[in-house]
């Protein structure tokens, strides 16, 4: 199955947009904690890897997609200090957590951040310098159509990082990787965010979502070269790069 067909809420007949959305309104309160209890703080490895990777470019504009509680965009304004980072994303729950940490952060004044569409952002063309995404792009009700938009905002040269999770390929690692995810992430996605369904979500969505090769296709077809990917932790999160 198609991950654009992969929906949050079993026998929901809205659109995939708005099930996410509404989604991501409800599991917003625990959803740091949640991120850092499944992945035992690997995110914030992960994370310093696609930091590490726009940093390298000196971008000054930076647009953050799918930027969620903000963890992105300040990650990058702290490395960054010439940057301003302009975070997009559908959950207006999210963006509250992501507005009361930049409030709280010496860059603040750096970061700004919008409900919208990451289909359709409504920004400028060639607006940014890079383009970042972690964690969202497999919740696109139509990934081709988001890299065509990340495409459109980039500058010519800018560049695309995108941070998703995926399968492992390791023989050794699958059989760990099945066990803890289909037992022991929907239980806690059940106890501490109070919603099993997000985190079933969360599995199938990953199982589902195009992989290392298909995804750098993807964005090849979206218009740009130089698409590669780094496998991290044995293949269970994965950082997609490319340029326009």
């Amino acid at each position: 199955m198609k991950v654009e067909n992969v929906n949050p809420y079993a026998g929901d007949t809205r659109e995939k947009g708005k099930q996410v959305r509404d989604m991501f309104n409800a599991i917003a309160p625990a959803y740091d904690f949640m991120n850092r209890a499944m992945t035992f703080g690997l995110d914030r490895l992960w994370l310093r890897r696609l930091v590490k990777a726009v940093s390298a470019t000196g971008a000054e504009a930076i647009v953050d997609l799918a930027t969620g509680t903000g963890d992105v965009a300040l990650a990058l304004a702290r490395k960054m200090p010439s940057a301003r980072i302009h975070g997009i994303d559908l959950s207006e729950g999210m963006l509250e957590k992501a507005r009361e940490k930049a409030a709280n952060s010496e860059c603040g004044s750096r970061l700004s951040f919008e409900q919208a569409d990451c289909l359709s952002t409504g920004l400028d063309d060639e607006c940014a310098r890079a383009v970042t995404v972690a964690y969202g792009v497999r919740n696109f009700a139509d990934i081709a159509a988001g890299y065509r938009e990340m495409h459109r905002i980039l500058k010519p040269g800018g560049t695309l990082a995108v941070l998703e999770l995926s399968r492992p390929a390791n023989a050794f690692v699958k059989p760990l990787y099945t066990i803890y995810t289909r037992l022991l992430i929907p239980t806690a996605g059940r106890i501490v965010a109070g919603d099993g369904d997000a985190y079933r979500y969360l599995l199938q969505s990953i199982a589902a979502a195009p992989q290392r090769d298909a995804m750098t296709r993807l964005m090849t077809e979206a218009g740009f070269s130089k698409a590669s990917y780094h496998s991290l932790f044995f293949g269970v999160c994965t950082l997609y790069t490319a340029v326009k």
